[in-house]
């Protein structure tokens, strides 16, 4: 019998947008597991996010972390996009916690969020190559389509996010897909 490490997951405070070595240490993962995630589909040299960007996203309460043992195991961005969609990306569990369900957790905890919000449906945008296939990259289609998204959509990555498509090693799009999360919280529902 194995013996699985209990987990937390919970937003950041806004207030944590200061603590300089925690942004660090959450770009240092989030860069640290797309570097292996995404091999390949970057030019050499070329990061995921900086703590000045993770410092921003957490001042705008839209990281939740996973702690195990009370330190960083693992985050998420959850953004609202529009009055009905919420939208996560940056998953990212740390690979000394692989296998214990953090990211199956991680996106439970931004659908649940999404849906207090009063949003109805969760959206994600998956990166993959244009001209070949990327292990990682497939591997996450079928883990996506297992808990329930579907493809609704590609959008190149020239086109809808052009400061990016200067760092790419390869032509890429990015599959857009999307998750009923059923009826939305009324306001008074909403916790």
């Amino acid at each position: 019998m194995t013996n699985t490490p209990e987990f937390e997951i919970r937003p950041l405070p806004a207030g944590a947008a200061d603590d300089g070595g925690l942004m660090s240490e959450l770009a240092g993962l989030v860069n640290e597991v797309y570097a292996d995630a995404e091999r390949g589909l970057w030019a050499d040299g070329a990061v995921r996010t900086s703590a000045e960007e993770i410092a921003g996203l957490v001042a705008a309460d839209e990281i939740v972390v996973a702690l195990v043992d009370g330190r960083i195991a693992g985050c998420v961005r959850v953004q609202e996009l529009d009055a009905g969609t919420s939208e996560f990306g940056m998953l990212a569990a740390s690979p000394r916690h692989r296998g214990i369900g953090l990211g199956r957790e991680l996106v439970r905890f931004a659908e649940r969020r999404g849906r207090s919000r009063g949003h109805a449906e969760m959206q994600l945008e998956l990166l993959v190559p244009r001209e070949w296939r990327h292990p990682s990259k497939e591997f996450l289609a079928g883990w996506y389509g297992r808990i329930g998204y579907r493809p609704v959509g590609t959008g190149a990555v020239e086109q809808d996010y052009p400061h990016l498509s200067p760092h790419l090693a390869t032509p890429c799009d990015f599959v857009i897909y999307r998750k009923n999360l059923g009826p939305a919280l009324e306001p008074a529902d909403r916790s």
